[in-house]
C-alpha cells in the first residue's frame, strides 16, 4: 500500500474537509494523489476555487497539490487509503453525537474494497473506532475487518489559528489494528509530519491519548477558575498569585478563563460518557466541566497589571 501510494498507483482520500481535514489533504497532495471528499457541495466548490471555507488557509496552500475535490461517492471509490476527519460534537444533553462519524463510516463502507486502509482522526472515546465505526463499514461493504481491510486511528492535533504548531510540526500519534497496518500507517504519516510519529500499541491507546489531552487542560483550567473565585472573595489578584507561584520550576502554568472552541469544552464529555457506560462516575472531570461551563468573563481589574 505504501509503495502504491508513493507511485500514485493508489489514491489517498480525506473524508471531511474542515479545519482538520483540509490541511491534511493538501499536505498529502504535495506528494501523493489525493481525493478530498465532503458532503457539502458548496464547500467543495469553494475548495475547487482555492478557497478554504474555514478561513484558515490562503489560496497559496492549494498550489502544487495533486488533489480532486468531490462530493461524489463514485469518485471516492477510486481511493485505497481513507482518512476520516469529521467533527464529533455533543448534543444538547452533553452526550456524544456520533452522527457525522457514523455517516462518514457509512460513506467509506459503500466504497470499501479488499486491501483498503481506513484511518480515523476524529476525537472519540476509547473503543469507538472498533465498536461503532467498523461494524458500519463491515455491514455496508460486506467485507471482514482485518481479513479484508485494515483500520487505524491517528488523532488530530491541529489548533485552529495557530501558525506555529501546524500539522507538520506536531508529533503524530498513530496506531493500527495489527503490526502490519501500524507500520504502513506510520510510514504514510511520516511523509508529511516532519516532527515524526509515535506508534501507540493499540487503537484504544491512541483514542485514549487524544481524549485526555483536552480533558487534562479542561480540568487544570477549572482549577484556576475555582482559585480565581476564591481569591476574588479575598480581594487578591489571581494573576499576581500565579506569577509568584510560577517561579517554582515544576508549577503548571495554567490561567483562569473561558473554555470554548471546538474541543476542550466537548472532548471530556466523550470520556465521561464512556466511563458512565462502564459504571464509573467521573467526578473530577465532570466537576471541572461544571466549573468551566459556569465561568463568566473575568473582570479587567483582576487581570495582570
Amino acid at each position: 500500500m505504501y509503495d502504491e501510494l508513493l507511485r500514485k498507483e493508489a489514491k489517498l482520500a480525506v473524508i471531511g474537509l474542515g479545519y482538520v481535514g483540509l490541511p491534511i489533504a493538501l499536505e498529502f497532495a504535495k506528494q501523493l494523489s489525493v481525493i478530498g471528499f465532503d458532503i457539502n457541495a458548496g464547500r467543495v466548490e469553494m475548495m475547487r476555487n482555492h478557497q478554504d471555507p474555514s478561513g484558515e488557509l490562503d489560496s497559496s496552500a492549494f498550489e502544487g497539490c495533486d488533489i480532486t475535490f468531490t462530493d461524489s461517492l463514485e469518485v471516492l471509490r477510486e481511493a485505497r487509503f481513507f482518512i476520516v476527519a469529521v467533527p464529533t460534537p455533543i448534543d444538547e444533553h452533553a452526550q456524544p453525537d456520533l452522527k457525522p462519524l457514523l455517516g462518514a463510516s457509512g460513506s467509506v463502507g459503500k466504497v470499501l474494497k479488499k486491501g483498503d486502509y481506513v484511518v480515523f482522526e476524529s476525537t472519540v472515546y476509547p473503543g469507538c473506532t472498533e465498536e461503532d465505526c467498523i461494524p458500519v463499514m463491515e455491514k455496508l461493504s460486506g467485507l471482514k475487518f482485518q481479513t479484508d481491510f485494515k483500520v487505524g486511528y491517528s488523532p488530530e492535533r491541529i489548533n485552529p489559528g495557530d501558525k506555529e504548531h501546524t500539522l507538520t510540526r506536531i508529533v503524530k500519534v498513530v496506531s493500527g489494528c495489527d503490526e502490519e497496518s501500524l507500520d504502513v500507517i506510520a510510514k504514510v504519516y511520516e511523509l508529511v509530519v516532519k516532527a515524526g510519529v509515535h506508534r501507540a500499541s493499540s487503537i484504544q491507546v491512541a483514542e485514549a491519548a487524544k481524549i485526555i489531552e483536552n480533558t487534562q487542560r479542561d480540568v487544570n483550567i477549572a482549577l484556576m477558575n475555582e482559585l480565581s473565585m476564591i481569591f476574588d472573595r479575598m480581594n487578591i489578584n489571581t494573576y499576581e498569585v500565579l506569577e509568584a507561584a510560577g517561579t517554582k520550576w515544576n508549577f503548571l502554568k495554567f490561567s483562569p478563563g473561558l473554555v470554548g472552541g471546538h474541543c476542550i469544552g466537548v472532548d471530556p464529555y466523550y470520556l465521561t460518557y464512556k466511563a458512565k457506560e462502564l459504571g464509573y462516575d467521573a467526578k473530577v472531570i465532570l466537576s471541572g466541566r461544571t466549573t468551566n461551563d459556569n465561568m463568566g468573563p473575568i473582570s479587567p481589574a483582576k487581570r495582570c497589571r
